[in-house]
Parts: structure tokens; sequence; C-alpha cells
């Protein structure tokens, strides 16, 4: 039986289709920066792209590319691929394996290249051909801290907290229990709901932020709004947020933070 959702809780106030744009010849899927959404009703939270291909369709493209000014978060959701960024001395490239479940958190600061040949190892050891999937969000940094020293760090899945709430299996990303800190205090989780079924998370009152949907389809928020995959579901005000009616193998992202309420200025790969 469905339990009752408390007043505290927090409404899906909009509903939205993610939309697809072209990166590097390949198109993928970006949630935010949403149509619907001006960047103060999600800060501190910049954008969000899923990408799901075969690394051997990387083999001739030069994946690396330059970033300043916020946090960027890598989460690999299938599969294993191989990175690099410049984070080592003098601005030298670090590289990275991260396999199914791992996150990579860039501090790009005044400056870092990223996405260094992308599953070039995986492409040399005969594993190109297996399925990719990922997930990068951008989590700005306050304009006090935009020439920090990049740095990057690497959460593999043994390092990543798992809790249970209601029918859920909780990773927490980012938040109580991860070694990873952002600028502003930021929830980030990745929520399963195996058998289907309810959860109820809670959520600072002064944070604000979204769910984005991986797989299946549930009622999000205190008016149980139905969302499905690819859909982001931008919260309302309150202490909780609830999902009912999951279906099994239900999956998303929740992604909310404490926002800066600065005016950030876009320009491309670099926010200033």
């Amino acid at each position: 039986m469905r339990q009752p959702v408390e007043e505290t809780s927090r409404d899906a106030i909009l509903v939205e289709d993610a939309h697809v744009r072209r990166m590097m010849g390949f198109e993928i899927l970006e949630p935010l920066p949403a149509r619907s959404v001006p960047y103060d009703r999600v800060d501190p939270f910049i954008l969000v792209h899923e990408a799901r291909f075969r690394l051997s369709e990387l083999q001739d493209v030069d994946t690396r590319h330059p970033h300043r000014g916020f946090d960027n978060l890598w989460y690999i959701l299938q599969g294993s691929a191989s990175t690099g960024h410049s984070t080592g001395p003098g601005g030298s490239i670090e590289h990275a394996r991260l396999p199914e479940g791992a996150l990579l958190a860039l501090r790009t600061g005044r400056g870092a290249w990223h996405a260094e040949a992308i599953g070039e190892e995986q492409r040399a050891e005969g594993l190109g051909d297996t399925e990719w999937r990922s997930v990068l969000f951008w989590v700005n940094l306050a304009r006090k801290d935009k020439q920090a020293a990049p740095s990057a760090q690497v959460l593999l899945p043994a390092q990543i907290p798992v809790r249970h709430e209601g029918d859920a299996v909780v990773r927490v990303l980012v938040g109580e229990g991860s070694l990873v800190r952002l600028g502003t205090p930021v929830l980030i989780l990745d929520v399963e709901l195996p058998a289907g079924g309810q959860v109820n998370t809670p959520v600072p009152a002064g944070f604000q932020g979204f769910a984005y949907v991986l797989e299946g389809e549930a009622a999000f928020g205190a008016n149980r709004r139905s969302a499905r995959p690819a859909q982001l579901v931008l919260l309302g005000p309150g202490e909780e947020f609830a999902v009912t009616d999951a279906a099994p193998g239900t999956r998303f992202l929740l992604m909310t933070g404490q926002p800066y309420g600065e005016v950030p200025v876009f320009n491309g790969p670099y926010v200033d």
C-alpha cells in the first residue's frame, strides 16, 4: 500500500524531455540546460549530458577538449573507459580507467583539458565494441573559486557509499559519506528500485535541483507526476522528495544543491 506523502514533500513542478544535440559528431541527450527552466531554478547545476555508444566509434576522434570554472563530474553507467586530464604536475596528463559504476570528479578551476583519448586502452585490448554509457554533469564554482588549481579525483564503485531507503538502493555520489566535496553543499544520488515500489529521500530545505530518469517509469513528487527515461523532473520546495508507483527497474539520478545566487557567464566550455 502506498504510504501517505507528508506536507513537507516536494512537488514535481515540471517534467521535460531531454533534447538531442550533436557533440564530436555523435548524438547525445542534453536534459540540462532545459528549454523551460532558467538557470536560477537549478543553480548550482549547469549542464547534464547522457551519452551511449561503442568505444570503437571514437577510434579516429580527438576527444580532448578544455574547460574552466566548474566541477565536471562523469559517472559511468555501463561499460568501462580509459581517459586522461591535465591535472598532473605542470599540466601533464593524468590517466584514469573508469569501470562501470565509477565517478570522476574533475575541478576545472582556472582551466584543464578533459576527456583525453577516451577508450584508447579498451580498443587496444579488443574491447572497443563494448557498449558504453555515461552521464556527465557540470556543477558551478563560486566566482571566488574559479581560479583554483585544477584537480581530479576518481571514486571506484567500492568507494561509493550504498544505502537502502524504502524500496530503493541508493548510491551516494556526492553527499553524506562520499569522498567528493564540491564548492557548495550538494546531494547527488543514483537511486534504483529493482522491484519497483517507492522511496522518500530527505533533501535539505535550502537545496534546489531535479531528477533525471535513466530507466523505468514512476510518479515523481507529492503531486505524482509521471516521468520516464530521458526526462528531467524539476523539484519544488520542501524537505523530502517522494517517488511512488515505480515500475521494476526504475532508476534515476537525483541532483540537488545549495544555490550560489551568482549569475555565471557562459562561454561554450568555459563558465566564468
